[in-house]
């Protein structure tokens, strides 16, 4: 078969290759994208997406429970799963049909099949019809990652699930064990804890969302206890013994062993790149850890060759593959551009309350040697918050005490996944405490406590 020439060839269609993908044919460039499964990635089918589609609808379920507290009547609240997950596939499925139409718009050339690189600027493509050979000056590696599965711990999609059989669960689980409290696994306690599931959350170190600041973690903890759920941490599952009808966990705790029945186990114990079968190292690609090692542009020390997004290691998140898609294609078109640094990107789990931070957590700033001011606000000092009825929750700022510099915020309560970005824009913009106590936050609104929290840490918080 004839090889097809390309200017840049992009291997995975998720939230880092399309963009890759869409930023290059905006340039002016010949681009095909190869994906061996789905439009979108793991993110939009079986990630980031479905997942909010079904947290949304716990949430809904929460609030529906509340409804006397509103001046409202609800009676015989009861829930659908097989509906849920239906309403959550249908909103997954809407946003990868999206990214079909998008590549057609943006004339990228789309081959569905499995690629490898069997030298530099070449691509083989296994499809239903055969092998398609293409070749370009550029390739971007956009594979992505898949759960990790522990040895003792490995899903059956019966009792032990990952997260595809949570996103499509056979039945609701009763008494359920989640391995792991890290976004994914804390997620799914909240998902299913708020339907009614005895869940229990097992985290090996010392707190639950072991990357947030200490503080938010602890807060969080304190909110997730109070909706029933059992956390365990400095705990890990050792064992998983299976039966027809249940699962008993083999628990270390403390240094002892200890026994749980569930009937649902959920593992998320992290995630490992997708790197075999490329290649790669026949290329002389380093990998470390399943993850390919790249510098600050994501160039893999093979020429033409570019690794982004969860291939390329922390932080595992979408927009952050979204963000290195643009900023590698512009690289390679001779545009000026910034390297992505993992202090820049916020971090959003949606569980009930959310969690949010971006920057550095007063530990780290600490450790990196700054002297720092540190402001707080709680969610019960405002209007707004009070209106919707939601307040639980806290904002923490992180300020160099010398410059005036933003290091850090972190958040835990309604919203604070929208409410982030305001930080995000005042980081990039490399904004001081002073800008941001001389803007005018809108009344009455989540955000002032942005501003309170600022205020705080200079000993200047109005509400409090």
């Amino acid at each position: 078969m004839a090889e097809t020439s390309y200017d840049l060839i992009v291997i995975g269609a998720g939230p880092g290759g399309y963009v890759a993908a869409i930023r290059g044919a905006q340039l002016g460039m010949k681009v095909c994208i190869v994906e061996r499964e789905h439009l979108g990635g793991i993110c939009l089918n079986w990630g980031c997406i479905p997942t909010k589609a079904m947290l949304r609808s716990s949430e809904v379920f929460h609030l529906m429970h509340r409804a006397k507290e509103f001046g409202l009547k609800a009676e015989g609240i009861g829930y659908d799963l097989d509906a849920v997950v239906k309403r959550s596939r249908k909103v997954a499925g809407q946003l990868s049909g999206g990214i079909g139409h998008l590549m057609k718009k943006n004339k990228v050339t789309v081959v569905m099949g499995e690629a490898t690189i069997p030298a530099k600027g070449k691509v083989s493509v296994k499809t239903d019809k055969g092998t398609e050979s293409l070749s370009a000056k550029n390739i971007v590696l956009a594979t992505g990652a898949r759960a990790r599965e522990l040895p003792g711990l490995e899903a059956d999609g019966d009792r032990v699930w990952t997260y595809k059989h949570a996103l499509q669960p056979k039945r609701m689980p009763k008494k359920l064990l989640v391995i792991g409290s890290g976004a994914i696994g804390i997620e799914f306690a909240s998902f299913y804890n708020t339907l009614g599931a005895d869940t229990t959350v097992v985290e090996v170190m010392d707190r639950v969302l072991p990357v947030e600041d200490a503080e938010i973690s602890a807060f969080a903890k304190k909110s997730f206890e109070k909706q029933g759920m059992k956390i365990m941490q400095k705990s890990i599952v050792k064992k998983l013994d299976r039966a027809k009808d249940k699962v008993t966990a083999h628990i270390e705790v403390g240094g002892k062993l200890e026994k749980q029945e569930f009937d649902t186990v959920i593992s998320a114990v992290g995630i490992v790149g997708n790197v075999e079968g490329l290649g790669l190292e026949e290329l002389g690609v380093k990998i470390d850890r399943t993850h390919v090692v790249t510098d600050e542009y994501c160039r893999t020390g093979v020429d033409g060759l570019y690794a982004i997004g969860d291939i390329a290691g922390a932080p595992w998140l979408a927009h952050k593959a979204s963000h290195e898609g643009t900023m590698v294609v512009e690289h390679m078109a001779g545009k000026h551009v910034h390297p992505v640094k993992a202090e820049t990107i916020a971090g959003c789990t949606y569980c009930h309350p959310q969690v949010a931070s971006v920057g550095y957590t007063e530990a780290k700033a600490k450790e990196l040697g700054y002297d720092i001011k540190v402001g707080r606000f709680p969610f019960i000092g405002n209007g707004k918050a009070i209106a919707l009825g939601e307040e639980n929750g806290m904002i923490k700022t992180i300020f160099d005490a010398k410059t005036g510099e933003l290091l850090g915020a972190h958040m835990v309560g309604a919203e604070v996944t929208e409410l982030i970005q305001g930080y995000v824009v005042g980081r990039q913009l490399e904004t001081t405490e002073e800008d941001l106590m001389h803007t005018v936050f809108p009344h009455p609104t989540l955000s002032e406590m942005m501003h309170e929290a600022v205020l705080d840490a200079y000993g200047r918080v109005i509400h409090m």
